[in-house]
């Protein structure tokens, strides 16, 4: 079993990766730049991207240690279930791109929080920006620096403090080149990190087919089918221990198309790739992301079932166990990366940091970007210049990164350590708020009666009625919710000794119909007292899409439901 560390080979391939993504930053910088440079030129990269550049940079921020940890981690311990999140943000991004980047593009919005302001009014766009700002900081930016740091912890032997602000060091220095120097380095990022997946995916099938005594990628894949059939299921059933986590058809037809809707189509962290771009420059780059993701649960997944299949082997065991003796899914990827050899280590430690830098980079810029336009522009200086303001973004970036070093140094392994899937953490606490914002995204776009009061009920009612789902199982006895899978107490002695919660993908579904009913109730009694809503142009032309992109969407969509036809 190889050592958690480098030789001067890995460092060395690190090192020429870390000169040709800051070189090439350099470069995109000094050639585009201009000094007079608007503050959504700065931000948004405004007609700079092609459809490649969005396609690589929107994979490059979505895949991060939460996916190559996390979700490595989550296959480990659940299987390829967990790709559902991969395989349904597929079909997602089509359907993102078909009927809500035409809204954005048609009615020039730049921002989330600038598209609550115009379809409601500057209270709900306000609330949001908070929002969004504290659970990018405190969730997001937190959650990807310290799993990022764990791994490359794991893999290099280095200090995991030191590993977090390493990885900030060099997210900043990314970041503050703005959008665009973001957006065409990721394309290296994504070139990186799908080349050092694919190797680790290649050592664990290779390694599996060899403990067998056969040879070839086909075997190994053939054994790990063979010997962890359980870890080959797409849909749970109530008997599963992992039925909590990926409630049943919930994937198919529930909570799963919130979470990812509200991800793809409302999260400047995202959307914001596609935001400076035309509507054909846009919509291909969605759709070259689509085609990316399908293959991404062969670089995240695969390989935390192959490692499952190797601890059961005999092997990891002394490498995953945390701090107290518990098996910590969350190493189960560093623990595979350590087996490979001088050069392709370093080579595979380069796309694992090449995945984090470019998710933080993306963050770090969009929390600027909201901080920036949406509350310092609108709330505190609405004089304020374009110097002035992309002054401000980098600073903001500065700030957004150093609070998200402190939270952690100080909750990171309390949270997502002690063998918890960092991955599940992070889909449900950002569950709490997406159902609230998506029910008012959806009714923003398609209903023109909705109106801001409603919104402000789904904004601040949603997070409530998350709450009250998350912690009722606590005081009311839900056991005849039982038979449905929902909730179950056991009860002995007249003292609780089991409790399950509510799924959080059905406490989403929940969440988001309370809040579209909310919003209709209130829009409609508004409605009736003369309130007219500002609306938005939206007509049916802006959904009808090209000859290539609509063959494009139905491969897309084909192969997804190939994929579960066949892993069901």
């Amino acid at each position: 079993m190889n050592q958690k560390t480098l030789s001067i080979g890995d460092y060395a391939v690190f090192l020429i990766y870390f000169i040709i993504v800051a070189g090439y930053g350099f470069w995109v910088y000094k050639r585009k730049h201009n000094a007079d440079a608007t503050s959504k030129d700065y931000f948004l990269a405004e007609g700079s991207l092609t459809w490649w550049a969005i396609g690589a940079s929107l994979i490059a921020s979505n895949i991060s240690a939460e996916q190559f940890i996390g979700t490595s981690g989550s296959a480990f311990k659940m299987g390829l279930a967990i790709s559902t999140y991969e395989w349904m943000a597929a079909i997602t991004l089509v359907i993102v791109a078909v009927f809500f980047i035409p809204v954005y593009l048609r009615n020039k919005i730049f921002t989330m929080p600038q598209f609550l302001h115009e379809r409601y009014n500057g209270t709900v766009a306000m609330i949001m920006a908070i929002f969004w700002l504290l659970l990018y900081i405190v969730v997001n930016l937190m959650s990807i620096l310290y799993l990022g740091a764990l791994a490359i912890s794991g893999i290099s032997g280095l200090d995991i403090n030191f590993c977090i602000i390493a990885l900030a060091a060099f997210s900043v220095i990314i970041t503050l080149g703005g959008m665009k120097v973001i957006g065409y380095t990721d394309v290296i990022q994504v070139a990186v990190l799908i080349l050092g997946g694919l190797m680790a995916s290649y050592l664990a099938l290779t390694l599996l087919s060899e403990k067998e005594g056969t040879h070839g990628l086909l075997n190994g894949f053939a054994i790990l089918k063979k010997e962890a059939p359980d870890h080959f299921h797409m849909i749970f059933k109530k008997d599963n221990p992992n039925y909590m986590d990926l409630p049943g058809l919930t994937v198919l037809i529930g909570g799963m198309w919130i979470t990812n809707l509200n991800y793809w189509g409302c999260n400047q962290y995202i959307t914001q790739r596609a935001l400076g771009a035309n509507l054909k420059t846009a919509r291909g780059g969605i759709l070259f992301a689509a085609f990316l993701k399908l293959l991404m649960p062969v670089i995240v997944v695969l390989p935390g079932i192959a490692a499952y299949l190797l601890y059961q082997k005999g092997m990891f065991h002394q490498e995953m166990m945390s701090h107290s003796g518990v098996t910590d899914p969350n190493k189960a990827y560093p623990a595979l990366l350590n087996l490979l050899p001088t050069g392709l280590k370093g080579l595979s430690f380069a796309a694992l940091t090449a995945a984090i830098v470019a998710s933080l980079a993306g963050k770090a810029n969009s929390i600027a970007t909201i901080f920036t336009l949406d509350i310092y522009k609108k709330a505190i200086n609405p004089e304020a210049t374009d110097k002035k303001l992309v002054s401000l973004g980098k600073w903001s970036v500065v700030v957004a990164m150093v609070l998200g070093i402190l939270l952690s140094f100080l909750i990171g392994e309390k949270l997502m350590g002690e063998g918890k899937q960092g991955f599940q953490y992070i889909q449900e606490y950002t569950g709490f708020v997406s159902p609230g914002i998506f029910a008012m995204f959806i009714l923003g776009f398609f209903w023109k009666k909705a109106t801001s009061n409603a919104a402000l009920f789904a904004t601040i009612g949603g997070f409530i009625f998350s709450c009250f789902f998350k912690l009722c199982p606590r005081f009311i006895d839900l056991s005849f919710l039982s038979p449905y899978g929902f909730s179950k107490l056991a009860l002995q002695d007249d003292k609780v000794t089991q409790l399950y919660e509510i799924p959080f993908l059905d406490r989403m579904g929940f969440v988001f119909v309370l809040c579209v009913v909310g919003m209709y109730i209130i829009s409609k009694i508004e409605n009736a007292r003369g309130v007219v809503p500002n609306g938005l142009v939206v007509d049916t032309s802006m959904f009808k899409t090209s000859r290539a992109f609509t063959a494009g969407a139905l491969i897309v969509t084909g192969i997804v439901v190939a994929l579960y036809s066949i892993f069901w």
